[in-house]
């Protein structure tokens, strides 16, 4: 938009603004009509404030974490024998060797193989 000006950039933000507003009360009023239909929103297992709930689920996701590191940490180490040193690297030879992503992506970031070898290293 070559030819905007600060009007058209007000009016383009007041219109977005009002969509937002639009969108909320729509979401709002759907809500309330799903719960006066007995519809139950939320988890009703996931209790707010619930210690004992969140330890249970974090341990379900930290015996997922390792048991998943478990399985790609052999192609880390494969790759690390072949040469990679960075994260960055590792995430290359993981995407090479086409091992899926943790949330079943294509795409490994340094970040991810970070977090597998930390979790293989505290399952250890």
């Amino acid at each position: 938009m070559p030819a905007v000006n600060r009007l058209t950039v007000h009016i383009l933000a007041a219109v977005a603004e009002e969509e937002a507003r639009m969108i909320s009360a729509r979401t709002k009023a759907a809500l309330a009509a799903a719960k006066a239909r007995g519809v139950q929103l939320g988890n009703p297992r996931l209790l707010a404030g619930d210690p004992a709930a969140s330890a249970r689920g974090n341990a379900v996701q930290g015996e997922n974490a390792r048991r998943r590191a478990a399985v790609v940490l052999p192609y880390i180490k494969r790759a690390r024998r072949a040469g990679a040193v960075t994260l960055a690297e590792i995430a290359e030879a993981l995407m090479a060797r086409g091992v899926p992503a943790p949330r079943g992506g294509q795409r490994w970031v340094p970040a991810q193989v970070r977090r597998v070898i930390l979790a293989a290293i505290q399952a250890a």
